[in-house]
């Protein structure tokens, strides 16, 4: 939810101007880019922006990071992304970054310069006007708004309207591409035309009818079970209320792990990819009436899994954008609302009815291992090895008990998925456990880990990534340097794209193009200011001294020599690559490099 606005105006004195003045009204302290010839009048807005104490430029190594960044920033605050970037290749370089936003959802708002209108069509260096590369016609499938400034009358109004798309919901990326003639263009008022503060109230589309459907089936019901999807920040509190009022066991799915305390005597796990046995025992207790799902899409690596008759005839499918309900419409009943709002109207509903009737709940068995993970209980033990290389587990199981409570986490696309999501518990219910499983874009972490810990550099960040995908954004461990940033980045060294090396073997495919050279990423991270360490052993692990880490000005790399040969529990995956055209979900699949 937007906070309250600092009404304090600024004298503006082009367009560049006024673009960071509607964005210092909605709070955004940075914007991420990288500089170049078209783009130089934001770039020279910004730095008059900083001197006064509004949003400033942080600079990244290639703009797809610099989107990535933009998105760890806006899940840190809830507040806007924002990017920016030159003509051209510095364009077309951050799509990837922007689909991932688009897929997860995450608001931002993408700059992207042109040529100046008098230079379009007449092949000017990089130019990316509608007659040459159109990019804007690229971002078109990625972005909620898109549009060409053309005028520079244009430019308020197509701002103002990029703005509210972003952040109304659904909520995602919006791009806006300016010919750099209209950026340094003189605005002619020493104020904006628009306050936009009150524009980005979240206007309430609640379906009453579905609600008040909603309260009667859970009012009439005893057995009733909870799903936390990846779209709860707003109820995160309410819905684990809710689920101690109504005795529910709930789950998560592998990306709704950030809105829930693995540690609630409640909660049985993560359903769906690399999920927990607990969770999947839970679906087959045949005396559940009633499954209500909170922002989620019902997808392959979620809750799609369980079978047709349940999803038709149990689920509750509950959500603040009709647009899930179209993507999966499978469901006994769709609300469409605030989370927030809908579980507080249940909550009260529930305590008025208190007084005659308590829910019972399931009585579904549950083993916890001694780290308070949800693994078969056979497998404590390889989470506690000191065996050499060291097992995957282990370094998990050394996360889940060491790390401060209050650690972010941003965990990479490949077999780090896997890991994390099976075996690294956190007790936080506040979205800090982070993971980019919609579009599935390799090197997301270490962006938005640096978005992350730009905005809250006091709090404890944690990047976990594979060798490959670090291989491919190691230059912006500079940036962490260059900021001062203490993050933590733990990277599984295996020599191999692991996801790809044993999906192959699980699918009995031919083994190919998996395998990569060693590399030695704490001497990487020391070349470019970092501190870094090479860990052979748990023994090294644990004499870790992550107070001073963490309290300290540097960034440290760890390079973790993880057991190649160990399996991630990631057979659900191959399964569904396997199924073909025969899957029912309408789905981005995750990157398998």
């Amino acid at each position: 939810m937007t906070q309250a606005l600092d009404v304090k105006l600024t004298p503006i004195h082009d367009y560049a101007d006024l673009i960071l003045e509607y964005l210092r009204q909605l709070k955004v302290e940075y914007v991420f880019g990288v500089p170049g010839g078209a783009i130089e009048p934001l770039f020279n807005a910004l730095a008059r922006s900083e001197r006064r104490g509004g949003p400033k430029v942080i600079i990244a190594r290639h703009e797809c990071a610099a989107a990535f960044m933009a998105d760890g920033y806006s899940r840190e605050t809830g507040r806007l992304g924002v990017v920016c970037s030159t003509t051209g290749p510095g364009a077309t370089n951050l799509i990837t970054g922007v689909a991932s936003a688009s897929v997860d959802k995450t608001p931002m708002l993408v700059i992207t310069a042109q040529t100046a209108l008098p230079k379009f069509g007449k092949r000017a260096l990089q130019d990316s006007s509608e007659t040459a590369i159109d990019t804007v016609g690229i971002f078109r499938n990625c972005t909620k708004y898109n549009t060409l400034v053309s005028h520079e009358l244009q430019l308020e109004s197509k701002l103002i309207s990029a703005l509210m798309n972003a952040l109304q919901s659904p909520k995602g990326p919006v791009h806006i591409s300016i010919p750099s003639d209209i950026l340094r263009a003189s605005y002619g008022n020493e104020l904006p035309n628009v306050h936009i503060n009150y524009l980005m109230n979240q206007a309430s589309n609640e379906d009453t009818y579905a609600v008040e459907q909603l309260i009667e089936a859970v009012l009439t019901s005893d057995n009733i079970v909870l799903f936390v999807g990846h779209g709860c920040g707003r109820a995160y509190n309410q819905i684990e209320s809710l689920a101690e009022a109504l005795n529910a066991p709930f789950v998560s799915g592998p990306m709704g792990k950030r809105w829930v305390n693995e540690k609630h005597p409640l909660y049985r796990g993560v359903y769906g990819y690399a999920g927990h046995k607990s969770a999947k025992e839970l679906f087959k207790n045949p005396d559940i009436e009633l499954i209500l799902a909170f922002g989620t899409s019902i997808t392959e690596t979620g809750i799609g899994g369980l079978s047709k008759d349940i999803l038709n005839n149990k689920l509750i499918h509950i959500d603040s954008s009709v647009e899930s309900f179209s993507r999966s419409p499978m469901a006994r009943l769709h609300v469409c609302g605030h989370l927030n709002g809908i579980a507080n109207r249940l909550l009260n509903k529930i305590s008025q009815q208190s007084w005659r009737r308590t829910w019972q709940g399931l009585e579904v068995e549950i083993n916890k291992n001694a780290l308070g993970g949800f693994s078969e209980i056979t497998e404590e033990d390889v989470c506690l090895s000191n065996a050499t290389p060291i097992k995957p587990q282990r370094l998990m199981a050394y996360l889940s008990t060491k790390m401060p409570k209050s650690a972010r986490y941003c965990i990479d696309a490949g077999n780090a998925w896997a890991w994390a999501t099976h075996y690294l518990t956190t007790c936080s219910n506040s979205g800090t456990y982070r993971i980019a499983m919609g579009f599935g874009s390799m090197a997301w972490s270490v962006g938005a880990i640096i978005g992350s810990a730009i905005a809250r550099p006091e709090e404890p960040h944690v990047c976990v990534i594979g060798d490959g995908a670090m291989q491919m954004s190691s230059h912006e461990i500079g940036v962490a340097v260059q900021y001062k940033l203490p993050i933590l980045f733990i990277i599984l060294n295996d020599s191999a794209y692991g996801m790809v090396k044993f999906g192959q073997r699980m699918s009995q495919a031919e083994s190919i193009g998996w395998e990569l050279n060693m590399v030695n990423f704490a001497v990487l991270a020391r070349a470019q200011g970092a501190k870094g360490l090479v860990i052979e052993t748990p023994e090294q692990l644990e004499k870790l001294d992550l107070y001073s880490i963490f309290s300290g000005n540097k960034p440290m790399v760890l390079d973790v020599r993880i057991d190649p040969e160990e399996v991630p529990p990631m057979m659900d995956r191959v399964k569904s690559l396997n199924a073909g055209v025969e899957t029912v979900f309408l789905t981005a699949a995750p990157d398998q490099k």
